[in-house]
């Protein structure tokens, strides 16, 4: 199912580690759904814990076990109590560099531009059943349930030039600007149009992704 390649674009820039993208993640995939036919998806990677940054969740545990209510709340989405004995356990090991690799050979696979679904399908094994995103073999069953080749995406995510493509797009989020997670930007054109900056509900989302529209057609951008 080939997209038209002249339609605006939205970029959904997260990370999986990020419990504001695991709620907002459901918002982008109902849009991708509703909006088919007048605009692609696109989820980008923003690398959000890496190099120096990477280590037990421990670390960050008091910050994240306080924030899970409110994201709760917010976004309705559920924190599993398989991810909430990991986090209290401290020694599991956050990296946002595996999930994202795994994005990334996803993206090169999937001929129907899944991308965003696959990301919300990496953080609910994360979040919601505590699976260990370091480990490759957590994401085989995930790219079978959106019927990709599990040995060619197994061969591909342990390449070189995967960690080197993935790492790639985090520098090029980074000279964009993107300060904060989730971002959703509305590509049109030669031009980009600011969305949100954290999580918005679907209504609000869409009210402003609307009005971007509008104002990118008047402006000649898609």
């Amino acid at each position: 199912m080939e997209q038209p390649t002249d339609l605006p674009e939205l970029l959904y820039i997260f990370d999986p580690l990020c419990g504001w993208c695991y709620g907002m993640s459901p918002v982008i995939e109902r849009v991708q759904n509703e909006f088919a036919g007048r605009l692609t998806v696109s989820a980008l990677s923003g690398g959000m814990v890496t190099g120096p940054q990477a280590g037990p969740i421990r670390n960050d545990w008091e910050y994240i076990s306080g924030a899970l209510e409110q994201v709760e709340k917010v976004a309705g989405v559920t924190f599993g109590p398989a991810f909430r004995q990991l986090g209290a356990e401290g020694s599991y090991r956050q990296d946002s560099e595996p999930p994202c690799r795994a994005l990334t050979v996803f993206r090169q696979l999937d001929p129907y531009h899944q991308a965003a679904s696959f990301a919300h399908a990496i953080q609910q094994a994360y979040f919601r059943d505590g699976q260990n995103l370091n480990d490759p073999a957590t994401y085989e069953p995930l790219a079978a349930d959106f019927g990709l080749n599990v040995a060619e995406f197994r061969r591909r995510l342990a390449l070189p030039e995967t960690a080197q493509a993935t790492r790639q797009e985090f520098a090029a989020v980074a000279r964009i600007g993107v300060q904060g997670f989730p971002t959703t930007i509305l590509r049109a054109g030669d031009q980009g149009y600011l969305l949100a900056r954290g999580f918005q509900p679907y209504a609000a989302f869409v009210e402003g992704l609307e009005l971007a529209m509008r104002q990118a057609a008047a402006e000649g951008n898609s």
